[in-house]
C-alpha cells in the first residue's frame, strides 16, 4: 500500500504526531469524531494494545538502556492509499483511533485548517504545561555551594 507524504503547513509529520500522541483524549475524541462523515470509507488495519520498552539514556555515562516496559494502545487506518496512524500510553483504544483519524485526514486533505488549529491549539497547551512542570522542577533545586 503506498503512502503519500502527510502534508501541513507549518507542520512536520514527526511533529504532528508528537504532538497528537500527548493531545488530552477527550478533546482528541472530540476533534476526531466530526471528520469520520468527511473521510472515504476507512479500513481499520490494526487496532491493538502492547507492551514496548522505554529506552533511556544514563546521562552520566551517555549510555541507552531501557527503563521498563510501557503499555501502548495502537491504530492504523486506510483509505485508499493514504494510512493514517496512532499510538498513545495507555489502554485507550479510542484516543489512538481518534489519533490515526486526524492523521489521515491530513494526508487526505481533509479539514486542514480545523486540523491545524487543533495542533496549534495542543502545541501551546503542551508546551505550557511542560513549562509548568520545569518551574515546579526548577523550584526544588538546591544549590550546594549556598550551604
Amino acid at each position: 500500500m503506498m503512502q503519500a507524504p502527510h502534508d501541513l503547513p507549518g507542520w512536520a509529520h514527526d511533529a504532528m504526531l508528537a504532538v497528537l500522541a500527548r493531545a488530552d483524549a477527550d478533546r482528541l475524541k472530540a476533534f476526531a469524531e466530526p471528520l469520520i462523515a468527511d473521510l472515504p470509507d476507512v479500513e481499520v488495519l490494526d487496532n491493538r494494545t502492547g507492551l514496548v520498552m522505554l529506552p533511556m539514556r544514563d546521562t552520566a555515562q551517555g549510555t541507552h538502556f531501557h527503563l521498563g516496559e510501557i503499555l501502548m494502545s495502537e491504530a492504523r487506518i486506510s483509505a485508499g492509499n493514504q494510512i493514517g496512524y496512532g499510538m498513545r500510553r495507555g489502554r485507550d483504544l479510542e484516543a489512538a483511533m481518534a489519533m490515526a483519524l486526524v492523521d489521515l485526514a491530513v494526508a487526505l486533505g481533509v479539514a486542514p485548517d480545523g486540523c491545524t488549529e487543533f495542533l496549534d491549539e495542543e502545541a501551546r497547551t503542551q508546551a505550557q504545561a511542560d513549562h509548568d512542570t520545569l518551574c515546579r522542577v526548577e523550584a526544588t533545586r538546591v544549590d550546594m555551594e549556598t550551604f
